[in-house]
């Protein structure tokens, strides 16, 4: 049985979760609370680094996203994830490779914002609008009359792109200029893998209780 250790608000976990589910495997989920629990012994044991996800299949522990999602397409290939023509396959890794390294870091300011709570620098804040209006655009272009980057079925790009381009109305980024990846969005977020990994209200409250005790934290007194 594989096991899934994760939190239900981090993307990188959502990312496995949506793979495992797109690909109808039986796994077991263990939620991580952030809040320290991610430093553990019994956790550290698993991710030395203290990250989540983790995916452990048998006597096999395997961390960071990506490689799990390599590892899911390599050990259970149907239904395939990735496309096999060269040039598509490159689409498909640049998309997620920009998210992972360009879109998603440029949202963390935003998580206050998104949480409801103040705070943040302006300056910082428009770098960040300028990184992710670029991202968005490259990711655009990329989008042709498929339905999916560069696939006519639905890709590991989808789960990794899919669980932080759909967020930017969210934080106030809208996707109107962006006609393709908009469809895209919502061609996604209907299908039932999305809907089952949506963040709930109560792991959104768990998350702004550890986010405000850090800026407390950070501003004492």
């Amino acid at each position: 049985m594989l096991t899934l250790y994760h939190s239900p608000i981090s993307p990188n976990s959502r990312r496995v979760w949506i793979t495992l589910l797109e690909k109808g495997l039986e796994f077991e989920l263990v939620e991580v609370k952030l809040d320290g629990e991610q430093f553990k012994p019994e956790f550290s044991a698993i991710s030395p680094f203290h990250r989540i996800p983790v995916l452990v299949d048998d006597d096999l522990k395997i961390i960071e996203s990506l490689a799990i999602l390599d590892y899911l397409e390599a050990k259970y290939p149907i239904p395939g994830m990735l496309p096999n023509n060269a040039k598509d396959l490159a689409i498909a890794r640049i998309v997620q490779m920009a998210t992972v390294n360009e879109l998603l870091p440029a949202t963390t300011i935003f998580l206050p914002q998104f949480l409801g709570l103040p705070g943040g620098d302006p300056e910082k804040i428009e770098k960040a609008k300028q990184k992710i209006a670029t991202t968005l655009k490259f990711f655009e272009s990329l989008l042709d009359d498929r339905p999916y980057f560069g696939s006519e079925n639905l890709t590991l790009t989808e789960a990794v792109a899919g669980t932080v381009v759909p967020l930017m109305p969210t934080i106030g980024i809208s996707l109107s200029q962006y006609p393709k990846l908009n469809a895209w969005c919502d061609r996604l977020i209907v299908r039932a893998a999305w809907q089952a990994t949506e963040a709930t209200p109560e792991s959104l409250a768990a998350l702004k209780a550890i986010v405000v005790a850090r800026m407390a934290k950070q501003n004492p007194g």
